[in-house]
């Protein structure tokens, strides 16, 4: 039985990639994980239990790459996981051309170097796929960098974002804007819980100009924005424009956009004319990031479908820094 989704249309591709590190299979990338100490597959259906079997194997061939690269920085780590994820894209997919499996280990590195300050998911409303991968860079990112990671959230709806911030014991602040000088002041703060989730700051705005303020707030340094609820509405809007005024006062900020690439992703906030041509959300992301993935932010099939792995964006994030981390955390140990 085939390991994975997709097997026969993706593994010649993974054996020339697993073959130039001198890893003779999949089972054997596996094994040096494992012998690493790491038990990856756990790992990812730890941070979105519905991705496919093809992400976790994807993991693993990105972990056992970084092994035999002698990756002992997760930052480094990351970047070589990359590698393992473009294994995984099927050739000639929009993933494939889009090289979104290298960008995917690129923002991974991006969020463990110290020069990144504040990380946050754009949503177009608080969604269970951002606080995934908020979870996921929560739990492992700060046990390898000197100055904390902030992991924010930042969608439409205040009531949405302190029900995800209660159910995934996140920090629900609430914001009041002011038109009159464009920014917002903090009139409430409450945290779901005492861990390391309770660092998670979660948003909600009620308008464009108020998401950017809560960006200014915080001073986010790179975000990635949800493809599908809102996104002509809300997060493509408060990127693009955040964007601007960023470059305005010098500011550096990396935007990535989680998706698009179908035409149409059966979502009236796409505006499809057809499937030849570039759905809304495509062409909004087009215009403001300096990386664009594709797919969903959250479902796995939508991720396949664009020919990377099955799981959703956000997500990912998530499991390519805990997996980083994991492999730095093994190095210190003298485990490789």
């Amino acid at each position: 039985m085939a390991l994975f989704e997709s097997y026969e249309r993706r593994i010649d591709k993974i054996n020339s990639v697993l073959n130039s590190y001198g890893i003779a299979s999949l089972e054997e990338a596996e094994k040096i994980t494992k012998d690493a100490g790491l038990n990856v597959y756990d790992q990812i259906k730890g941070i979105q239990p519905i991705c496919f079997e093809n992400a976790c194997w994807a993991y693993i061939v990105g972990a056992a790459i970084a092994i035999k690269k002698g990756c002992k920085r997760a930052a480094d780590a990351a970047a070589a996981i990359g590698e393992g994820l473009q294994a995984f894209c099927i050739p000639g997919s929009v993933a494939d051309t889009r090289k979104v499996g290298l960008g995917h280990g690129n923002l991974g590195k991006m969020l463990l170097e110290e020069e990144t300050e504040c990380f946050a998911f754009l949503a177009g409303h608080e969604s269970f796929a951002a606080a995934e991968g908020a979870i996921g860079i929560a739990e492992k990112a700060n046990k390898v960098r000197q100055k904390p990671l902030r992991v924010i959230l930042n969608g439409l709806g205040k009531d949405a974002a302190q029900i995800i911030a209660r159910i995934n014991g996140f920090t629900y602040v609430e914001t009041e804007y002011d038109p009159y000088t464009n920014e917002v002041k903090e009139v409430f703060r409450k945290s779901y819980s005492e861990g390391l989730r309770a660092k998670v700051n979660c948003y909600g705005a009620n308008s464009v100009p108020e998401g950017v303020a809560i960006m200014w707030k915080e001073g986010v340094d790179v975000s990635i924005t949800g493809n599908s609820t809102n996104p002509t509405r809300f997060q493509h809007p408060v990127a693009g424009t955040y964007k601007k005024e960023c470059i305005e006062k010098g500011k550096k900020y990396f935007s990535v956009a989680s998706g698009g690439g179908t035409g149409r992703t059966l979502h009236p906030d796409n505006m499809a004319a057809g499937p030849a041509s570039y759905g809304m959300t495509d062409t909004l992301g087009r215009m403001h990031s300096d990386a664009q993935f594709a797919g969903s932010s959250s479902v796995p099939a939508h991720v396949e479908m664009m020919g990377l792995i099955g799981a959703g964006n956000n997500p990912m994030v998530g499991m390519t820094v805990a997996v980083a981390v994991s492999l730095e955390e093994a190095a210190k140990e003298g485990k490789f």
